[in-house]
């Protein structure tokens, strides 16, 4: 049995990136799956870990060579590139960009290997340079990984409406979760003074917004209303609820956001029905700060998938988000473990709703055991990773292209 690497192509930590954390997640898992090869990581400059190569450097026209270069070094089984449109975007001294031509030369040049692509951002209705963009990644990969259905049955509209024939190489493989962070009811006294909130007085009901704190996230819906909605939930249900914002600033392109966010949840703790909670949402905090609260609520307004919807999911929180909203809705409808919301009425009302109501609080949480257990946990994800790897190797040694159902 062939016995060479897996190499992953990403960001990678200490790196504060989405994709970065999601790819250590992965690798972790895909590893367990397939414990007889190496996984190994190239990424960006600052990436650092054991079997990582930081060699990508977009300060470089040309930094797709040396990429190519290392692949052809290790020999791969397979090669399993993570995809996000910022991370390999070059720019040119009048900061003009390629339009990551320089990832599409990458994947001409690495040809002669298997070949999977996740893409990241993929929305349903793409621009046209987006569209492009993903016809070519469809034609130069052996393998494309979508994470929800829709993403890969509006292809099938989008497509045939530019006059390009639908791509058969699509398969979805939905954004993982972990199946180990699971803490019992008991545990939580222990979570709540390891992190210290009891010391700050946060009450035993907790409504969190958890995680980094950016302008997408839109944080302020629920603060501009957390003080009316605490009024209602003591007057209905005669229970002390707390709001925990919890999180840190990412990009200072949303610093303003921030700054007025985390102001607001400081006014709103100095009146006692809310804390603010500043720390850095990556590795076992980001899940500890997640399951001390009752619920989570995540009013985001932009977003094909979401990696701080994994962590709810991993938790088995129930949660309230706003639609419809891309891959947030898709999963909410899929996993039925979580509320829907278009308006900020419509929040306030989920809100007191959830707060006041511990029997659904249980239900959803169940039904959200149910499609970690079943359709998302990284154990399931890994093994259709592998399935991935075996089809664009079929076909390379085939010289035929993938060929997989449509979805409609």
């Amino acid at each position: 049995m062939s016995t060479n690497p897996i190499v992953m192509v990403s960001s990678y930590p200490p790196r504060l990136c989405g994709i970065g954390t999601f790819t250590e997640e992965a690798r972790e898992f895909i590893q367990k799956a397939s414990p007889q090869r190496d996984v190994f990581v190239i990424s960006h400059t600052d990436g650092r870990g054991e079997g990582v190569f930081p060699i990508i450097n977009m300060t470089r026209h040309d930094w797709w060579k040396a990429v190519a270069e290392k692949i052809q070094e290790l020999d791969p089984y397979a090669v399993h590139l993570e995809h996000e449109y910022g991370l390999y975007e070059y720019r040119d001294k009048r900061g003009i960009g390629d339009n990551n031509e320089g990832f599409l030369t990458l994947l001409q040049a690495i040809s002669d290997y298997p070949i999977v692509v996740e893409p990241h951002t993929v929305h349903g209705r793409l621009r046209d340079a987006e569209a492009n963009f993903i016809y070519h990644l469809c034609q130069r990969s052996d393998v494309v990984l979508l994470k929800c259905h829709y993403q890969k049955w509006r292809l099938d509209w989008t497509f045939p409406g530019h006059g390009w024939e639908t791509p058969r190489n699509v398969m979805v493989v939905p954004h993982g979760a972990r199946p180990d962070r699971r803490w019992g009811v008991h545990e939580i006294p222990g979570l709540r003074k390891e992190l210290g909130l009891d010391e700050m007085g946060l009450a035993n009901h907790v409504v969190g917004m958890i995680g980094w704190i950016q302008s997408n996230k839109r944080w302020d819906i629920l603060l501009s209303m957390w003080e009316e909605i605490h009024e209602e939930i003591q007057c209905q249900c005669g229970q002390e609820w707390d709001l925990l914002a919890a999180g840190a600033m990412r990009d200072p392109n949303h610093q303003a956001d921030y700054e007025r966010w985390k102001s607001d949840a400081l006014e709103l703790q100095k009146k006692g029905i809310a804390h603010y909670y500043e720390f850095i949402p990556r590795g076992d905090i980001y899940y500890k700060m997640m399951a001390v609260c009752d619920f989570i609520v995540l009013p985001s307004t932009d977003e094909t998938q979401s990696g701080t919807l994994a962590r709810i999911i991993a938790l088995n929180k129930p949660y309230i988000t706003s639609a419809p909203m891309e891959g947030l809705t898709a999963q909410t409808l899929e996993n039925e473990g979580g509320l829907l919301f278009t308006t900020k009425n419509m929040l306030k009302e989920k809100v007191i709703r959830l707060a006041c109501d511990e029997e659904l609080r249980l239900k959803l949480g169940e039904n959200l055991k149910r499609y970690l257990d079943e359709v998302v946990s990284w154990e399931v994800v890994a093994r259709q990773y592998l399935q991935a790897y075996e089809l664009a190797r079929e076909s390379k040694q085939s010289g035929r292209p993938v060929m997989l159902d449509l979805e409609f």
